[in-house]
């Protein structure tokens, strides 16, 4: 039942990373913010997060 529990936080934490990989924090950021709090302060986190900044643009 844990193996279960941890499997659905790092799976929930990877989706998490892979959709907030175009905002400021990147993959890793939004992951490991996942991974360190919760899956659900890590979505809270990308509905609050401003995109990155589009190459060559100021």
């Amino acid at each position: 039942m844990i193996g279960i529990a941890i499997s659905a936080w790092i799976f929930l934490s990877l989706l998490i990373a892979i959709v907030g990989r175009k905002y400021r924090f990147g993959f890793w950021g939004y992951f490991f913010g996942s991974i360190l709090l919760t899956p659900l302060i890590g979505f809270l986190l990308l509905l609050a997060a401003v995109p990155a900044r589009a190459a060559g643009t100021r």
